[in-house]
């Protein structure tokens, strides 16, 4: 007697940057290029409250995000 187990996976087949609509480069479910992604739930003390956010954003399209900031971001090495 054979006795299976099923398995469900998930791969990334494509990533977009949600800014731009650049295609970034996905090989064997892996980015191959940076890619700044998001997965948000916003709480209870804001006008979205239980919803959801996801997006990626290219290297590009971050830089550019970061650069619009008032105050910069902490960044480490």
């Amino acid at each position: 007697m054979r006795r299976y187990t099923i398995k469900e996976t998930k791969e990334i087949k494509t990533i977009i940057c949600n800014q731009c609509g650049k295609a970034i480069p996905v090989t064997d479910g892996h980015p191959r290029e940076g890619v700044f992604s998001v997965n948000h739930t916003w709480g209870y003390f804001s006008g979205k409250d239980g919803e959801k956010h996801s997006f990626d954003l290219c290297e590009a399209c971050y830089d550019k995000l970061l650069a619009s900031f008032m105050l910069p971001a902490d960044i480490e090495e």
